[in-house]
């Protein structure tokens, strides 16, 4: 079956009505450019990200979860900043016109956009090898947005969620042998599907990335590990910073499943996770938790002497050095 750039678009991205339906956007696909309405006092936040067939994602990824997880990453981005989400682009590159797979991919994109209330205004599509890249846009007040810089000596470390689990499920290709014969267990094969969720099917701190705005001192999304976001807080800010190592949430499939000896490796270094990590003012630490909820977890603390250090239960400095994931490390 052949089908032109134009009507494939059509088909499966564009969505009629649009600039009725959102007051920020006075038009969306169909022209050269799409147009946004500003919101008086506040900043446009911009950031794109590109999945690559093979690196970002395994050829046997369902295209529904390729779809979520191509937006989910660039939500977290404006997450991180504190920022309502607005509007994207798509730039889509297809090795060739596949039906089942478009209107699979296009549905798990539109399931995450209808639930965070954000708008495909345009993009581009072209062919090659199969690559996702997404512009996000949104707004934040002027003044309230979350940057890296700002961390403070004594400021307490905290971050969203549990880590690991999607470098688990990246792990694991199946459940591990000393259950293959407890599969019919239901509870236990629910926790290890739960990985793979976590993998697959992110979920962006918007709303979390909101409440903070005004608390938090600094934040950063945890794409490529704590290891190596944080340092770019680190860096950002000029401090250092100490992690205790038994303060690292895990979920129930993470601590069903992980092997001890790898658990620093999988929770510091392993990425995917999507979370938030900020950093909180001592004297804010309640109002951030009452803010957030449960899932706001202290992991560390600020220091005015440079350089990341991982704490055992004792306090004493771990002799480990971890980095986070770098696309060009060989």
């Amino acid at each position: 079956m052949h089908i032109n750039e134009f009507d494939l678009i059509r088909q499966y991205f564009d969505q009629p009505g649009l600039a009725d339906a959102a007051d920020s956007i006075a038009l969306g696909i169909g022209d050269d450019c799409a147009l946004l309405r500003p919101i008086a006092g506040h900043v446009a936040a911009i950031t794109t990200d590109t999945l690559v067939a093979g690196r970002h994602f395994s050829a046997d990824t369902p295209a529904h979860a390729i779809g979520w997880k191509s937006l989910a990453v660039s939500l977290s981005d404006l997450a991180a900043i504190g920022a309502t989400p607005q509007a994207f682009l798509l730039a889509l590159t297809l090795p060739e016109f596949n039906a089942s797979w478009l209107a699979d991919f296009a549905a798990g994109l539109h399931a995450l956009s209808n639930e965070t209330s954000i708008h495909l205004i345009g993009g581009d599509t072209t062919r090659g090898p199969l690559t996702i890249n997404i512009t996000a846009i949104g707004q934040v007040p002027e003044m309230q947005a979350l940057r890296r810089a700002g961390a403070k000596p004594g400021d307490f470390v905290c971050v969203t969620g549990a880590l690991g689990d999607a470098a688990l499920a990246l792990r694991l290709t199946k459940p591990p042998l000393s259950l293959a014969d407890d599969l019919s267990d239901a509870s236990s094969f629910a926790l290890y599907e739960s990985l793979q969720k976590r993998l697959d099917y992110p979920t962006p701190r918007l709303a979390e990335g909101i409440r903070l705005r005004g608390i938090a001192s600094a934040a950063i999304d945890l794409s490529d590990g704590l290891a190596g976001d944080l340092r770019h807080i680190l860096d950002a800010s000029n401090v250092g910073v100490e992690i205790n190592v038994d303060d690292l949430p895990m979920s129930p499939a993470f601590e069903w499943f992980h092997d001890h000896r790898q658990r620093l490796q999988l929770q510091a270094s392993g990425g995917d996770d999507y979370e938030l990590c900020v950093c909180i003012p001592p004297q804010r630490l309640a109002e951030a938790q009452a803010a957030v909820g449960h899932l706001l977890k202290p992991v560390g603390r600020i220091t005015a002497r440079t350089g990341l250090r991982w704490l055992d239960h004792n306090g004493a400095v771990l002799n480990v050095e971890l980095k986070g994931y770098d696309h060009f490390r060989s």
